[in-house]
């Protein structure tokens, strides 16, 4: 097992070399250099703790405005793509449950990302794929914010 230290590195290097070297998500590289980035290792591989540790997230997110956005990362859990997209869908059920819908929005990252109806080896799955299955919390008056400043 990689120690997390490791599994952070090796996911800092990937948002550095992938995410913003490809301009997949313009308003990373700025997160990045502020380091309002907060990396968090999950070795829980139960549903409910993780469900609980993605909640907890929220809320520390909620409570600490200096943190920007958090990456979950999940390097022993939620290997086979199907398991990870059911887990996101019990984290959507969650954030609405918990008056978090219009607050924070949840993005996918997956070894094996595949778009809906778009074959296995399409680019377009590269945008979505990490080298672990993570889930990143994201603010949604941030992303209009981003937005107002990147309209095309």
């Amino acid at each position: 097992m990689l120690a997390d230290s490791k599994i952070i590195e090796q996911t800092e290097k990937w948002i550095r070399d992938v995410i913003i070297a490809c301009n997949f998500c313009p308003f990373a590289a700025a997160e990045v250099k502020k380091g309002s980035v907060r990396y968090v290792v999950v070795h829980e591989t139960e549903l409910q703790p993780c469900l609980d540790i993605v909640l907890t997230e929220m809320q520390l997110l909620e409570e600490d405005e200096k943190i920007e956005t958090t990456l979950l990362i999940f390097p022993e859990h939620l290997d086979a793509f199907d398991d990870f997209l059911y887990f996101h869908e019990m984290n959507e059920d969650a954030l609405i449950e918990n008056d978090y819908e219009g607050i924070f929005q949840l993005a996918t990252f997956h070894p094996n990302y595949q778009f809906d109806e778009v074959p296995e080896e399409d680019p377009a799955n590269y945008t979505n794929r990490s080298p672990y299955p993570m889930l990143h919390i994201l603010r949604e008056e941030s992303i209009e914010k981003a937005l107002d400043r990147y309209p095309d």
